[in-house]
């Protein structure tokens, strides 16, 4: 597919780190299936895999963690 953002590069399979935060909570999951545009670098993640991501940072907010750092685990 290619980039919406720099519109030259084509995306290719790969993995991402993403940041979530949200109040005083701060979420970063490594190895993130992603696709990412071999120009620019942008990282578009599934939306399935967005929805999962901000289920976890909800339960850590929950549960009163204020930093975490984790692996994206596939389910």
């Amino acid at each position: 597919m290619k980039c919406v953002i720099c519109k030259h590069g084509e995306t290719r399979s790969g993995h991402a780190t993403v940041t979530l935060s949200r109040g005083e909570m701060t979420l970063v999951v490594k190895k993130v299936p992603a696709v990412i545009c071999s120009t620019c670098g942008e990282e578009y993640v599934d939306d399935d895999i967005m929805q999962r991501l901000l289920e976890t940072a909800a339960s850590a907010l929950r549960s009163g963690v204020q930093v975490d750092v984790r692996d994206f685990v596939a389910a």
